[in-house]
């Protein structure tokens, strides 16, 4: 076998482990067809990391993250933690992480399937074919901002700053992408109203200089969020500051239908991290009910990243695959829905090239490759 990439396994709080366990199986599935080798470290991270050692990211697990080629992340996230006047919360786990291992850039694919566009809120003709990919900064912007309260507590502060080079670097990322796409690129700001926003464009603008092959357009972020509802298909690449980033990539969930469906690849200059982008929903842990499509994906990202884009290719066609067959876990309401761990199996066999057996109303099997 071909030793390849070192890899460290977070699988976090609630159904995190049940969703990384399927992500595994698919990364297994890639080790067994093309006979390479991958070494997984297991981590603790977030609401378990806190109970077991006090920190929601305790030194071993950074150390871990810091040797290993990549992180794969569960979910994170427990209701005993969730009063945010708590000192010690799982989500400090997680900005501690991204901060550390310098992961400036995070990436969100979105993709409205033709089954499951009935699910979206939006009507079907505005979604279907719809296809983009987020481009969010991480760790810059207001999230890790000067903030603070007046000594007595009548004024609250919080400070968005940017820095050139952090524009640059994930711009340059966004421009990449887009030269592989349709070479739209779309910067969200607010630059009619704040600073940090005009110098945003005006550091895209020069950047853009070296991609003259790429259309750059500009929307407010107000804008933005409605054209996302209303002409979704007309987005390519979106680039944008960490705040609006986080607004827009979850408002795109219900592009696809559910928030299941969203893997997410958080990139630096020397390390990267994927994950789902959906929480850890607690009230469905042990239950076998969880959507794992989000971690699966999140491991073609992965692969992706490796340069293994034919590897990646065969777990986006497995799920494209389940998709299309309405292989599909309860959270999608099909006529008949398959668990968490069955999706996986299925997932599994169909990258291997193996029969598998899927339900029918009456519970009859027909076999599908």
């Amino acid at each position: 076998m071909k030793k390849l990439k070192k890899i460290a396994v977070l699988a976090g709080d609630g159904i995190g482990t049940e969703v990384m366990a399927q992500g595994i199986k698919a990364l297994r599935a890639i080790e067994e067809k093309y006979q390479y080798n991958f070494t997984l470290e297991e981590g603790l991270m977030g609401g378990i990391a806190i109970d077991k050692t006090g920190n929601p990211l305790p030194q071993e697990t950074l150390d871990l993250a810091m040797a290993a080629d990549a992180v794969l992340l569960g979910a994170i996230g427990t209701p005993k933690y969730a009063d945010p006047t708590l000192k010690v919360r799982p989500e400090q786990g997680l900005l501690g992480l991204r901060k550390a291992l310098g992961l400036y850039a995070n990436i969100r694919p979105i993709k409205a399937y033709d089954k499951l566009v009935g699910l979206s809120p939006i009507k079907n003709d505005r979604i279907q074919g719809a296809d983009f990919i987020i481009y969010r900064e991480l760790i810059g912007g207001v999230y890790f901002g000067e903030s603070g309260r007046n000594k007595d507590n009548t004024m609250a502060y919080d400070t968005m700053t940017y820095h050139r080079h952090e524009i640059e670097r994930i711009a340059h990322e966004a421009f990449k992408t887009a030269m592989h796409r349709k070479r739209q690129l779309c910067l969200v700001d607010k630059a009619n109203v704040l600073e940090s926003s005009r110098f945003w464009r005006e550091t895209v603008d020069i950047i853009a200089r070296q991609y003259p092959k790429v259309k750059l357009s500009y929307l407010y972020i107000d804008n933005a969020t409605m054209q996302m509802i209303l002409n979704p298909t007309g987005f390519d690449v979106i680039l944008t500051a960490n705040l609006f980033g986080d607004i827009l990539s979850d408002e795109a969930s219900v592009i696809g239908g559910s928030l299941g469906l969203l893997p997410s690849a958080s990139i630096g200059d020397q390390h990267c991290l994927f994950e789902p982008v959906h929480g850890s929903f607690p009230e469905g842990a042990g239950k076998d009910i969880a959507n794992p499509t989000a971690m699966i994906l999140s491991v073609a990202m992965m692969l992706d990243h490796f340069g293994l884009h034919r590897e990646a290719r065969d777990i986006d066609h497995a799920i494209d695959t389940c998709m299309a067959k309405s292989i599909m876990t309860s959270d999608l309401g099909p006529e008949v829905s398959y668990s968490c761990s069955q999706f996986g199996d299925i997932v599994e066999a169909l990258i291997l090239g193996e029969e598998i057996k899927i339900k029918s109303l009456e519970q009859a099997n027909a076999s599908i490759i």
